[in-house]
């Protein structure tokens, strides 16, 4: 096998230190040796650059490229997989070479990715948002029409359901086809016209029949929550992450502290509806003043959580906002507190651990899987660091 070495740069290995000098040599896929005067088959100058961990977005949508509703209702069905490969190619472009997708991409694309009939990030799907008739995944509108934002398919079964045994069906359901974590809408949403985003959704017996389905079947559960409410009840659940947590309140960070629940904020999600609807796409008003509503309520409570020790991993909602642009949410999240350090952490070793692939990857470390990110100029400056992205690894290959 060849042995590669990246030699002369700096790196932030993701374990809390500051980047420094070290050669990292990859071989058969992994990390094989981190120091100085390392031999190699082939050596890779990246004097002046940083090698990061290969970064992780815990929050995607990858088979939806805008929250254009009306264009998603007249696209062609297949469309969307044409849509995810495109995605997924841009989002690995920028260094991530990870994600969750929590809610749109199936087996299918996840197994192409895999076999590497297309290029992307490694996948955790969902496959589709359990909510309950009324909620944040309920496409009803008050003409009486359906308008799926993301429609079912034999790959993506229907995530509409009601009560404890329509809840235990529907997880054995996404088991079966092929979904490696559960996504459950516990509070109502910005998108969706005919909720509101503060209301708790599901019932609590509901909530401890879905977690102990999924970790049955071995799967951690997500929760799109925004009220207060919504968080706690998911909390109190032993749902693992609750995403956006819009509301968040001193009880829910309590909670959250004492479970050891992690939050994956997506603060650039509401910013990308309200651009959306600048550009011109037509969306329901009530969608457009709930995101107006919550923008900054939402980077109040994402403080909030940062200054009381709240876990955090990133994740971005990309496909709500463009994907590709996905970094930008690095820079929300020091402006909400937290330092550059910490931010590339959240974005690498503790998205890793939130996902549970913390033994593999996450870390430059001997022995984990080779996925890497040489990037030119400061590392811990966030403005543009995507533009600055010269060479992604995955497996110890090249990928970009």
């Amino acid at each position: 096998m060849t042995r590669t070495v990246l030699r002369g740069g700096r790196v932030f290995d993701g374990t809390g230190s500051d980047p420094d000098f070290a050669d990292v040599a990859l071989e058969n896929g992994r990390i094989v040796g981190l120091g100085t005067g390392i031999d190699g088959d082939v050596e890779i100058d990246v004097r002046e650059r940083t090698i990061l961990p290969g970064l992780f977005d815990c929050h995607t949508h990858v088979c939806i490229s805008n929250v254009d509703l009306w264009g998603h209702a007249q696209a062609p069905f297949s469309r969307q997989f044409y849509e995810a490969a495109k995605n997924l190619q841009k989002t690995l472009a920028i260094g991530i070479t990870s994600v969750r997708d929590a809610g749109g991409a199936d087996l299918g694309i996840k197994e192409a990715v895999a076999d590497g009939s297309i290029a992307g990030p490694r996948l955790q799907i969902s496959i589709i948002m359990l909510s309950q008739t009324g909620g944040h995944g309920d496409d009803w509108y008050p003409s009486g029409a359906h308008v799926p934002f993301m429609g079912p398919h034999p790959g993506r079964p229907s995530g509409l359901v009601d009560g404890v045994d329509e809840v235990r069906r529907k997880v054995r359901e996404l088991h079966r086809a092929g979904a490696d974590v559960v996504k459950v809408a516990t509070s109502g949403g910005v998108l969706s016209a005919r909720d509101d985003p503060r209301h708790a959704h599901f019932r609590p017996a509901e909530l401890d029949a879905l977690v102990e389905e999924a970790t049955a079947a071995g799967m951690f559960v997500m929760a799109h929550a925004q009220g207060a409410d919504g968080i706690k009840n998911a909390v109190r659940a032993g749902i693992r992450s609750i995403e956006h947590g819009i509301y968040l309140d001193d009880e829910a960070i309590e909670l959250m502290l004492r479970r050891g629940t992690w939050f994956v904020p997506t603060l650039v999600a509401p910013q990308g509806v309200i651009d959306a609807a600048d550009a011109g796409v037509s969306l329901p008003a009530t969608v457009v003043d709930k995101a107006r509503m919550v923008i900054d309520i939402h980077r109040a409570a994402f403080r909030r959580a940062v200054e009381a020790g709240v876990r955090i991993a990133m994740g971005t909602d990309s496909g709500v906002t463009p994907h590709g642009r996905n970094l930008r949410e690095l820079q929300l999240m020091v402006d909400g507190g937290m330092t550059p350090a910490a931010v590339l952490e959240a974005t690498t070793r503790s998205a890793a651990e939130l996902m549970g692939v913390d033994d593999d990857l996450g870390t430059i470390v001997e022995g984990k899987l080779a996925d890497l990110v040489v990037v030119g100029g400061d590392p811990y400056d966030f403005t543009d660091l995507a533009e600055r992205v010269e060479q992604v690894w995955q497996d110890g290959k090249r990928a970009v």
